[in-house]
Parts: structure tokens; C-alpha cells; sequence
């Protein structure tokens, strides 16, 4: 009789591979086959895009009747420096939800089914991420919309407002993965959405949104030069109405949005696989 010996498996290192290395082309696959479902998710609850429908028009309707005179003496003209900078601010807290959402998914016990299924570890995340991409889309349109009805126009070529709306997306997609990594080790969703707001406030707020950088205090003006978000809206007015220098803040924005996702990318998955 003969025994055959069978080596051991590794235990948990045959399920990293397992998890990092589905069949070719499995991991694209689920993944969009989760942002399919969370993009159905939206449709059939549209309520949920409630912050960046009405959060737009109110935002520039109330800072440019609000401010516009005080600040610039002439609306239109506050309204051309406003709307590229507010377009990056609402869709970076457009990015917010998605963490709220993975985390109400866990606590529901959504994920329990997802784990049983021969899909790759990391397709619900990225699958999440990728279907609330429709919450920038909806977002910018919003804003460009309401803008131009209100008297805003593009001083620079169609490209280039694409390529703007573009960068803002990218941007949002890497900051969504910050908002993914809190929905994995916050325990309430309710818990996610108010460190997403102490996190963005700061962010958002704390640049040359809503006046120039040289109008600032010089420990203010210190924070806006290392803010990333403040690059971004730099390269967003840069390519919508041709105010200041392209491509250095270009550069900084999609360097920092790389940085950004490749720390906390990497970091959310991790933790979602310990739930696992």
C-alpha cells in the first residue's frame, strides 16, 4: 500500500495569495460588478444624493450674495473665482459617504455574504469606491450647471474644463479610500460621517476657497501652501478661467492624490481583511 504525503498547507499565507491573486482579470470583474450593485443602490434610493444636488446651489448661491459684494465688489467676478474652487470642495465631500456606506453594509451583515463567495478580498471595496464615482459626476454637474445660469462662463478651452473635472475626480477617488479605511475600524456609521467632517473641514475650508492666499494670516497662509486641496482648487481655476500658473499645481495634486492612495488604499484593504 502506498501513502502519499500531502505538504501542509500554509493557512493564512495560501489565503493572501488566494485573496491577491484571483484568475486573470477576477479582480476587475467583481469589482465592477460591486459598483454596479452600488450604483443600483443609488438609483433606488436617490435621496442620497441629496448633499450634492442642494449643498451646491445652496453653498455658491449663499457665498456669492453673501460675499461676493464684501469681497470682490463685483459678483460675477467673485462668481468666476468662487465656482472652480467650490467645485473641488463639494466633490471632496462627495467622497465622504462611501465610507459611510461600506461601514452601514458591514454592520447590516452584507459583507458575511460577500465573504462567502469565491470573489476577490478586495472587490467590494474598490467596487464601493468606483459606484459612488456617480456622486462627483452628479456634483460637478450640479455646480457647472447652477453656475452658468447664475452668469459664470469658462474662460479656457472645453479640454481643459474636462481635464479639470477630471483631476477633481481623481483626487476624490483617492481621498474616498481615507473615508473607506474609517468605515472599516469605525464601529457606528454615524461614528464615519462625523470624523469625515472634522477631517474635511480643515481640508476644505482651510485654503483660498473663498478669498486669495495673500489675504490670509501668515500661519494661515503657511497651512494653504502644504494643503493639498488648496493645489487642487489652484489647478482648477487655472483650467477653467485661466487665473494663475497650470502646471505646478497640477503636479502637486496628482502627487498628492497618488501619495494618498497608495498609503491609504493598501491600509483599508488590511483592515477589511481582518474583518474577513
Amino acid at each position: 500500500m502506498t501513502t502519499t504525503t500531502t505538504p501542509p498547507s500554509t493557512g493564512e499565507g495560501a489565503q493572501f495569495i488566494a485573496a491577491v491573486a484571483p484568475r486573470p482579470f477576477g479582480l476587475v470583474r467583481h469589482s465592477l460588478v460591486m459598483a454596479r450593485r452600488s450604483l443600483i443602490k443609488t438609483m433606488r434610493t436617490p435621496e442620497q444624493l441629496l448633499d450634492v444636488t442642494l449643498q451646491p446651489i445652496i453653498f455658491i448661491v449663499l457665498f456669492v450674495y453673501l460675499l461676493g459684494g464684501a469681497i470682490a465688489g463685483d459678483r460675477h467676478q467673485y462668481l468666476q473665482f468662487l465656482l472652480p474652487a467650490l467645485m473641488v470642495q463639494n466633490v471632496l465631500f462627495a467622497s465622504a459617504p462611501t465610507g459611510v456606506s461600506l461601514n452601514t453594509d458591514i454592520k447590516n451583515g452584507v459583507f458575511d455574504r460577500f465573504r462567502s463567495l469565491p470573489i476577490s478580498r478586495s472587490a467590494p471595496l474598490i467596487g464601493g469606491v468606483l459606484g459612488d464615482m456617480i456622486r462627483f459626476v452628479v456634483s460637478i454637474a450640479v455646480m457647472i450647471g447652477v453656475g452658468y445660469a447664475l452668469g459664470f462662463r469658462v474662460e479656457t478651452s472645453f479640454l481643459e474644463v474636462v481635464a479639470a473635472c477630471l483631476l477633481v475626480m481623481f483626487m476624490a477617488f483617492c481621498f474616498s479610500w481615507m473615508f473607506v479605511l474609517l468605515g472599516m475600524i469605525v464601529r457606528e456609521p454615524g461614528a464615519v460621517q462625523g470624523l469625515g467632517f472634522v477631517i474635511m473641514f480643515p481640508l476644505t475650508f482651510g485654503t483660498n476657497v473663498l478669498v486669495p492666499t495673500n489675504t490670509l494670516p501668515g500661519w494661515l497662509q503657511a497651512w494653504v501652501n502644504v494643503n493639498p486641496v488648496a493645489d487642487a482648487m489652484e489647478a482648477a481655476r487655472a483650467l477653467m478661467v485661466g487665473q494663475g500658473e497650470v502646471g505646478t499645481p497640477v503636479l502637486k495634486t496628482l502627487l498628492w492624490s497618488i501619495a494618498i492612495l497608495a498609503v491609504f488604499a493598501p491600509l483599508a484593504v488590511r483592515a477589511y481583511r481582518r474583518k474577513a
